[in-house]
Protein backbone atom coordinates (compact mmCIF):
# COMPACT_ATOMS: atom_id res chain seq x y z
CA UNK A 1 0.00 0.00 0.00
CA UNK A 2 1.48 3.21 -0.90
CA UNK A 3 1.32 6.46 0.99
CA UNK A 4 -0.30 9.51 1.06
CA UNK A 5 2.73 11.47 -0.11
CA UNK A 6 3.59 9.02 -2.79
CA UNK A 7 -0.26 9.16 -4.14
CA UNK A 8 -1.30 12.62 -3.69
CA UNK A 9 2.20 14.58 -2.70
CA UNK A 10 2.84 16.23 -6.31
CA UNK A 11 -0.93 16.82 -7.24
CA UNK A 12 -0.75 18.47 -3.74
CA UNK A 13 2.64 20.65 -4.17
CA UNK A 14 1.01 21.53 -7.46
CA UNK A 15 -1.69 22.69 -6.32
CA UNK A 16 -0.34 25.11 -3.66
CA UNK A 17 1.82 26.46 -6.39
CA UNK A 18 -0.81 27.29 -8.34
CA UNK A 19 -2.80 29.27 -5.53
CA UNK A 20 0.21 30.95 -5.09
CA UNK A 21 0.68 31.98 -8.53
CA UNK A 22 -2.89 32.93 -8.68
CA UNK A 23 -2.85 34.53 -5.16
CA UNK A 24 -0.04 36.76 -6.34
CA UNK A 25 -1.24 37.83 -9.65
CA UNK A 26 -4.32 38.83 -8.19
CA UNK A 27 -2.49 40.83 -5.66
CA UNK A 28 -0.92 42.51 -8.54
CA UNK A 29 -3.26 42.77 -11.43
CA UNK A 30 -6.34 42.81 -9.44
CA UNK A 31 -5.94 44.47 -6.11
CA UNK A 32 -3.28 46.74 -7.74
CA UNK A 33 -0.39 46.28 -4.96
CA UNK A 34 2.48 47.16 -6.72
CA UNK A 35 5.02 43.72 -5.91
CA UNK A 36 8.84 45.37 -3.99
CA UNK A 37 11.75 43.59 -5.57
CA UNK A 38 11.75 40.72 -2.66
CA UNK A 39 7.97 39.78 -3.75
CA UNK A 40 9.21 39.80 -7.72
CA UNK A 41 11.87 36.89 -6.70
CA UNK A 42 9.57 35.19 -4.66
CA UNK A 43 7.32 35.17 -7.97
CA UNK A 44 10.42 34.33 -9.95
CA UNK A 45 11.06 30.83 -7.75
CA UNK A 46 7.06 30.31 -7.44
CA UNK A 47 5.65 30.38 -11.68
CA UNK A 48 8.18 27.90 -12.66
CA UNK A 49 7.03 25.53 -9.97
CA UNK A 50 3.78 25.84 -11.72
CA UNK A 51 5.09 24.32 -14.46
CA UNK A 52 7.48 22.03 -13.34
CA UNK A 53 5.25 20.81 -10.83
CA UNK A 54 3.02 20.17 -13.14
CA UNK A 55 4.69 18.23 -15.97
CA UNK A 56 5.98 16.00 -12.63
CA UNK A 57 2.49 15.59 -12.17
CA UNK A 58 1.33 14.61 -14.99
CA UNK A 59 4.26 12.20 -15.59
CA UNK A 60 4.62 10.56 -11.60
CA UNK A 61 7.76 11.82 -12.09
CA UNK A 62 9.29 11.64 -8.34
CA UNK A 63 12.73 12.87 -8.94
CA UNK A 64 10.89 16.14 -9.23
CA UNK A 65 12.34 17.13 -6.15
CA UNK A 66 15.92 16.96 -7.43
CA UNK A 67 15.50 20.27 -9.06
CA UNK A 68 12.06 21.66 -7.73
CA UNK A 69 13.32 21.25 -3.81
CA UNK A 70 16.24 23.85 -4.46
CA UNK A 71 13.82 26.11 -5.58
CA UNK A 72 11.45 26.18 -2.88
CA UNK A 73 13.72 26.38 -0.24
CA UNK A 74 15.54 29.56 -1.74
CA UNK A 75 11.84 30.72 -2.12
CA UNK A 76 11.48 30.02 1.41
CA UNK A 77 14.61 31.77 2.47
CA UNK A 78 13.72 34.79 0.90
CA UNK A 79 9.95 34.65 2.55
CA UNK A 80 11.64 34.24 5.73
CA UNK A 81 13.83 37.03 5.13
CA UNK A 82 11.21 39.34 4.00
CA UNK A 83 8.80 38.36 6.78
CA UNK A 84 11.69 39.55 9.73
CA UNK A 85 12.74 42.69 7.61
CA UNK A 86 8.83 43.87 7.43
CA UNK A 87 8.84 43.38 11.34
CA UNK A 88 12.38 44.98 11.87
CA UNK A 89 12.56 47.31 9.29
CA UNK A 90 16.22 48.73 10.62
CA UNK A 91 17.53 45.50 9.26
CA UNK A 92 16.93 46.02 5.72
CA UNK A 93 20.31 47.39 4.57
CA UNK A 94 20.03 45.48 1.44
CA UNK A 95 20.46 47.33 -1.19
CA UNK A 96 17.25 45.80 -3.19
CA UNK A 97 14.48 47.44 -0.93
CA UNK A 98 15.93 50.37 -1.62
CA UNK A 99 14.27 50.81 -4.69
CA UNK A 100 10.63 51.11 -6.17
CA UNK A 101 8.28 49.81 -3.50
CA UNK A 102 9.91 49.25 -0.69
CA UNK A 103 10.34 45.90 0.96
CA UNK A 104 9.81 46.64 4.51
CA UNK A 105 6.39 47.81 3.52
CA UNK A 106 3.22 45.95 4.73
CA UNK A 107 0.98 46.27 1.63
CA UNK A 108 -1.75 43.68 3.08
CA UNK A 109 -2.36 42.70 6.70
CA UNK A 110 -4.76 40.37 6.69
CA UNK A 111 -6.52 39.33 10.19
CA UNK A 112 -4.17 41.66 11.61
CA UNK A 113 -1.40 39.36 11.51
CA UNK A 114 -1.12 37.50 7.76
CA UNK A 115 1.04 39.49 5.51
CA UNK A 116 2.36 38.76 1.62
CA UNK A 117 6.46 37.60 2.60
CA UNK A 118 3.99 35.04 4.83
CA UNK A 119 1.18 33.66 2.52
CA UNK A 120 4.51 32.85 0.20
CA UNK A 121 6.06 31.61 3.33
CA UNK A 122 3.43 29.37 4.10
CA UNK A 123 2.97 27.84 0.31
CA UNK A 124 7.12 27.62 0.05
CA UNK A 125 7.16 25.96 3.32
CA UNK A 126 4.12 23.67 2.05
CA UNK A 127 5.76 22.67 -1.12
CA UNK A 128 9.25 21.69 0.39
CA UNK A 129 7.73 19.65 2.84
CA UNK A 130 5.89 17.78 0.56
CA UNK A 131 8.78 17.33 -1.75
CA UNK A 132 10.97 15.96 0.95
CA UNK A 133 8.22 13.67 1.75
CA UNK A 134 7.46 12.64 -1.69
CA UNK A 135 11.60 11.68 -2.47
CA UNK A 136 11.30 9.61 0.94
CA UNK A 137 7.95 7.47 0.01
CA UNK A 138 10.19 7.12 -4.21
Amino acid sequence: MSSLADRFGLYFAWLVSIVAMGGSLYFSEVMGLVPCVLCWYQRILMYPLVIILGIATYRQDKKVSIYALPMSIIGLAISLYHIIIQQFPNLATAATCKAGVPCTVDSLHLFGFITIPMLACVAFLLITITLFFTRKAS
